[in-house]
């Protein structure tokens, strides 16, 4: 519906949110893909309804195509899940002059298996930005069962183990809220998942992230303002 993406991301600011992540296309595992122009139709879309009105944006794409469309927008980052896999697309954000929030991976989102591949795929990125030219960069562990491969387990580890993700100097980002691990040990629903949400939330600032991806924007802006007291951290 037109002007929702506006009255969202307005109602999402008003609530605390710093900046609004857009993506064109789901994420999740398992999702159905969708074309590279199917997807900059989209993104362009949607980032059309947020010109000059000054709302920080960040956009969620792996394809340089995409970016590149995106650029004719107001954007502030891009969000690329893939880590800077593709050269390519590592340059262009270079040459764009954008920041960059990456997640750890090799050669596809998430691919690590184990705590000790999930600081390799970090140091990875972190030579990738180094041979780019991007020196404006946050790291993302990459929590989530983003391949058939992962389990919750390893979620729980990089929880567990976050703070050790510091060693790279770079802003890290946690990105918790509704996800699977979550959800147990009963299996509740993604709308049931608050609670643990911010939970693992003020646990995980205390651990060192700096910036949280959230979908219940209220509740965890108040997480954050309380938590990073605590650590000091305001």
């Amino acid at each position: 519906m037109p002007g929702s993406i506006l009255k969202r991301a307005d109602e999402m600011v008003s609530l605390g949110a710093d900046i609004i992540d857009i993506g064109a296309r789901s994420t999740a595992p398992r999702s159905p893909p969708i074309s590279v122009a199917t997807e900059a139709e989209r993104l362009s879309a949607a980032l059309a309804e947020l010109d000059g009105t000054g709302i920080p944006v960040s956009v969620d794409t792996m394809h340089c195509a995409v970016l590149e469309r995106a650029l004719s927008h107001d954007i502030h980052a891009a969000n690329d899940i893939s880590g800077f896999s593709d050269p390519a697309y590592s340059r262009f954000v270079a040459d764009a002059g954008l920041p960059a929030l990456l997640m750890a991976s090799e050669k596809m989102p998430g691919d690590a298996t184990s705590f000790r591949e999930t600081l390799a795929n970090l140091s990875r990125i972190v030579n990738r930005c180094t041979d780019a030219g991007v020196s404006s960069y946050i790291l993302d562990p990459g929590i989530g069962l983003w391949t058939s491969s992962r389990s919750t387990a390893l979620d729980w580890e990089i929880c567990r183990n976050f703070e050790q993700c510091s060693q790279f100097g770079r802003p890290l980002l946690a990105a918790v809220s509704r996800k699977t691990f979550l959800g147990e040990p009963d299996g509740r629903p993604p709308e049931m998942r608050l609670p643990a949400s911010l939970g693992i939330t003020a646990l995980l600032i205390q651990k060192g992230a700096d910036i949280i991806r959230t979908h219940d924007v209220r509740e965890t802006a108040e997480v954050i303002r309380m938590a990073s007291r605590m650590v000091d951290r305001a």
